[in-house]
C-alpha cells in the first residue's frame, strides 16, 4: 500500500546545521534505516494475503476471523497514525521510531508464534499499532538527515522505490516462504529486518527537535480507533450473523455515534488529532474521499482474490503468490509515468482516469469463474495494478496542493489514514460478502460491481469538483 509523505516541515535551525555537516554515508545509513521502516510496514500489508489459506488451515480461522487477521493491522494503522506523528514531534523522532521497530518486531514474533487465531489478531493489532509509529516518524527522520532540497527530493524518492519494492515483493516472498517453511515464516523474516533497522536508527539517525506545542488529542484518538473498529465489527459479523441481528444494527449504530462524537471533540479541540478546517477545500476533501473509494476497491479485492485463488481455485501459497507480481509490479511504472500524464490531462483528471481504468479491469473480471485460468485475468489484474501506480502521484500532488505549505505534513497524514480506513472498510464489507450466506463467486461478483461503482463515483466527484474551481 503506497505511502505519501506525511512531515514536510523544515527542522529548527540548529538542527540544520548539524545535518548539514554531515558527510554523505551517515545519511545514507539513516536514509537506510527510514526505508527498511517503511519498506517492512507495507510488506506486511501484502504478504499476508498469500498466507490466509494456511493460517485457517492451521489456526481453524474462518473467513471473518481471516477478516480481522487483515483489518486489525489496518484499523491500528489508519486510527493511530496521525497521533504518531505528533508523538514524535512532541518527543522526538528517533526515539519514537526506534520504540516502534521494537514493538513491530517484537509483534511479528509473537504473530508466528500465535497458538490461536484470537492470539494472532491481537499481534496484528499492535504490529498496525507499531506501522503507525514507523510511517511518519521515518519521513521526519529523513527530512531531518537530508536539508538541500534536492538532495531530500532524492532521498524521498528511494525511500518511496523502496516501499514499492516491498509492496511487489510481498506476495512472492511469502509465498516462497510459507512453501519453504510455513506460514509462520512470513512473520518470523520481520526479524532481521526489524534488527538490521535498530542498529541503522540508532547508530547513524539523528534526533529531532522537540516541539513541546504539539499536544496529543487522547479523546480524538479512542474515539477514532472505536468508531472504526465498531464499523468494520459490523461490517465483518454481517456476513456471518445477517445485516438484520441486533449485534450488527448496535455496531452500526454505535460506530455512527461515536463517529458523531469524534467530530464534534475535532470541532473543538485546540490541537485536533485531525484538523476538519482542512476539509474546507473543495480538492483536498475530494482527494480524500477518492483515496478511501480507490483502497475500499483495490484492497478489497486483493483480500477477495487471494481467497479466490487459494479456496476456490486451490492454488498453492506460492502460485497465488505469484499471480499477484505482475499486479504489483505494474505499481513502479506507472508510477514513473503518472507525472507525464497529470501534466498533459491536469492532476485532477489523472485521479478520475485512473479510477476509470480500474473500474474497467474490474468490469472486465466479471466472467470470472470457478477454475478460470490465470491467463484469462491476468491483464486485468495488471490493469488493477496500473491504476493504483498511476492514482498515487497525482493524488498526492493535487492534495498537497489544495492547502498551505505549512500544512502539508498533517494534510499527507490525513491522506493516509483515509486510505488506510478505505482498505479497513474493503476488506471488511467484500470478506463478509464471500463468506455469508452467499455462494463465494456471488460474492465476488457483487464486490467487483460495487468496486467499480466506488471508483467511477470517485472519478465523477473529482471531476465535477475541478470544474466547480474552474469557475
Amino acid at each position: 500500500m503506497q505511502t505519501t509523505s506525511l512531515d514536510t516541515r523544515q527542522p529548527e535551525q540548529a538542527g540544520s546545521d548539524s545535518a548539514s555537516s554531515r558527510s554523505p554515508l551517515p545519511a545514507a545509513l539513516a536514509l537506510a534505516a527510514t526505508s527498511l521502516g517503511l519498506g517492512v510496514v507495507q510488506l506486511d500489508i501484502t504478504i499476508v494475503n498469500t498466507a490466509l489459506s494456511s493460517i485457517s488451515t492451521s489456526l481453524g480461522g474462518s473467513v471473518a476471523e481471516l477478516q480481522w487477521v487483515v483489518t486489525a493491522y489496518t484499523i491500528a494503522f489508519a486510527a493511530f497514525i496521525l497521533t504518531a506523528g505528533a508523538l514524535g514531534d512532541r518527543v522526538g523522532a528517533k526515539r519514537i521510531f526506534i520504540g516502534g521497530f521494537v514493538i513491530f518486531t517484537l509483534a511479528s514474533l509473537a504473530c508466528a508464534l500465535a497458538p490461536s487465531a484470537m492470539f494472532l489478531i491481537v499481534a496484528r493489532s499492535v504490529q498496525g499499532l507499531a506501522a503507525a509509529i514507523l510511517v511518519p516518524n521515518s519521513l521526519t527522520l529523513l527530512n531531518h538527515a537530508y536539508t538541500d532540497p534536492k538532495a531530500r527530493g532524492r532521498a524521498v524518492g528511494f525511500w518511496a522505490a523502496g516501499a514499492s519494492v516491498a509492496l511487489t515483493a510481498g506476495p512472492l516472498v511469502g509465498g516462497a516462504l510459507i512453501a519453504l517453511v510455513g506460514w509462520r515464516a512470513i512473520f518470523l523474516v520481520n526479524l532481521p529486518i526489524g534488527a538490521a533497522g535498530l542498529w541503522l536508527a540508532w547508530r547513524y539517525a539523528e534526533e529531532t527537535p522537540r516541539l513541546a506545542q504539539r499536544e496529543i488529542d487522547l479523546p480524538g484518538q479512542i474515539a477514532a480507533i472505536t468508531a472504526l473498529g465498531g464499523l468494520a465489527g459490523a461490517l465483518i459479523e454481517g456476513g456471518v450473523l445477517g445485516w438484520s441481528h441486533p449485534l450488527v444494527i448496535t455496531g452500526f449504530a454505535g460506530a455512527a455515534v461515536i463517529g458523531l462524537l469524534f467530530v464534534w471533540r475535532e470541532a473543538r479541540a485546540l490541537q485536533p488529532m485531525l484538523p476538519l478546517s482542512l476539509f474546507r477545500h473543495r480538492m483536498f476533501a475530494l482527494t480524500a474521499l477518492v483515496g478511501l473509494l480507490f483502497n475500499i476497491a483495490f484492497y478489497g479485492l486483493i483480500f477477495v482474490l487471494s481467497l479466490y485463488f487459494q479456496n476456490v481455485n486451490g492454488w498453492s501459497p506460492f502460485a497465488t503468490g505469484l499471480a499477484f507480481v505482475p499486479m504489483m509490479a505494474m505499481v513502479l511504472p506507472a508510477n514513473l509515468i503518472a507525472a507525464s500524464v497529470s501534466e498533459r490531462l491536469g492532476a485532477p483528471q489523472a485521479i478520475a482516469l485512473a479510477c476509470m481504468i480500474t473500474a474497467a479491469g474490474c468490469v472486465a473480471l466479471l466472467p470470472m469463474t470457478s477454475g478460470t485460468s490465470y491467463w484469462a485475468i491476468g491483464a486485468q489484474l495488471i490493469i488493477l495494478g496500473g491504476g493504483l501506480g498511476l492514482l498515487v502521484p497525482a493524488l498526492t500532488s493535487t492534495l498537497l496542493g489544495s492547502v498551505e505549505k505549512s500544512r502539508s505534513g498533517i494534510a499527507a497524514g490525513v491522506l493516509n489514514a483515509t486510505r488506510q480506513t478505505g482498505s479497513v472498510l474493503g476488506v471488511a464489507l467484500f470478506g463478509s460478502l464471500v463468506g455469508g450466506n452467499n455462494t463465494f463467486m456471488a460474492g465476488a461478483h457483487a464486490s467487483l460491481v460495487i468496486s467499480a461503482a466506488v471508483l467511477l463515483a470517485g472519478a465523477v466527484a473529482i471531476l465535477q469538483g475541478r470544474a466547480k474551481e474552474g469557475r
